[in-house]
């Protein structure tokens, strides 16, 4: 499959730059990947598209104020984003600009009295470890020295749409067996559930389980090689608790389908996945890139927004779309021929332009069953 493959045309009129209010009220196309039907309806009519043996999975994470404005010593203005903390006050980071900036020196973030000193440690690409230089943990500070950090595509004040880019059911410690665990970016397919949307679905018997996904910015990294099969995939960090892992094997033994909430868990479920088909419990890494051809081993059904062109979210989708079981023979992709997956997602994206559906983490949705 090549990069070309996977771009269309979008208006930036339908880029949303805010979330439906209520969150329920956002649009739903909805996409039959065995015949290629859509029919349209809203988020609020999500549970009657269910069913009682269904299992909706979600990514439980929290998005952290994870975007540091800072400065150096001599006054230049630095933007720090923070990736992951490897122990109390030392913390993966990208820094920009970072062409002058040296192993060694500091940066400084916030103002008094809430001013922290972090110095840079170490660089390996484009990534620095950086230590703060405090006494309490730097993580504590964050409520007053950082950020949202909104995709770039998002214009609006980071700050005042905070509760906006966080999903309602998000874990409210984010440590899991000592551990810290969030993220840089929200699942946002979760964030069209209120808390109202969720006694609905649980009022209809229909059972819910969490697993946890660090979501990095590398979900926005562009993909630079046209044929896909080059593209080196981001690597995110996930956790599945034994017992959760327990449950979504029962239910595929009893014949329920695991509705996904987002490709952030389906990248989670389908890489844990053992030689026998079972979804194993604890703690994994992955950079598992799923495009046309690939084969599912665990999801059913997809809930998922609108994604940018280019991306290694539509190609997943993609080959979600491709991959029913009742699916009719034809191309998967391979040798510069259009997957049948990507033709019908095109055409239900063409369907949603042409219907004024948003786009990207605060637009609409779609419904894959």
């Amino acid at each position: 499959m090549l990069l070309s493959d996977l771009d269309f045309d979008l208006p930036a009129s339908l880029i949303a730059q805010a979330p439906a209010n209520p969150r329920e009220s956002a649009r739903l196309l909805r996409l039959n990947r065995a015949t290629g039907e859509t029919s349209h309806a809203t988020m609020r009519d999500f549970p009657e598209f269910l069913r009682p043996t269904d299992l909706l999975v979600f990514n439980d994470t929290r998005v952290l104020r994870a975007r540091l404005l800072g400065h150096k010593p001599s006054g230049g203005r630095v933007e720090a984003l923070l990736l992951e903390e490897l122990k109390r006050n030392l913390w993966r980071t990208l820094l920009k600009p970072s062409a002058r900036l040296q192993v060694g020196s500091s940066i400084f973030f916030g103002d008094e009295p809430n001013l922290v000193e972090a110095r840079l440690l170490e660089r390996e690409g484009a990534q620095w470890t950086i230590e703060f230089q405090c006494e309490v943990d730097a993580r504590e500070l964050l409520p007053q020295i950082g950020h949202v950090p909104l995709p770039p595509y998002i214009h609006a004040s980071a700050d005042d749409n905070e509760e906006d880019y966080q999903t309602t059911y998000a874990r409210t410690d984010p440590h899991i067996e000592g551990r810290a665990f969030d993220s840089a970016a929200a699942p946002t397919a979760g964030l069209h559930f209120t808390p109202e949307l969720l006694q609905q679905i649980e009022a209809r018997g229909i059972e819910r389980a969490f697993v946890t996904l660090a979501v990095g910015t590398g979900t926005f990294a562009p993909i630079k090689v046209e044929n896909l099969n080059d593209h080196p995939m981001h690597s995110e960090r996930f956790h599945i608790a034994p017992e959760v892992a327990e449950k979504i094997n029962a239910h595929k033994a009893s014949g329920g389908r695991i509705v996904a909430v987002g490709t952030t868990t389906v990248r989670t479920l389908e890489s844990s996945v053992d030689e026998d088909g079972k979804v194993r419990g604890g703690w994994g890494e992955t950079r598992l890139f799923l495009r046309p051809g690939a084969h599912f081993h665990v999801i059913d059904a997809l809930l998922t927004n609108f994604h940018l062109p280019r991306s290694t979210l539509l190609a997943l989708v993609a080959a979600f779309v491709e991959d029913s079981p009742e699916k009719t023979a034809g191309s998967n992709g391979e040798n510069g021929s259009i997957s049948r997956g990507l033709t019908l997602v095109r055409a239900a994206y063409r369907e949603a332009i042409s219907n004024r559906y948003r786009f990207f983490s605060w637009g609409d949705a779609m419904f894959i069953e």
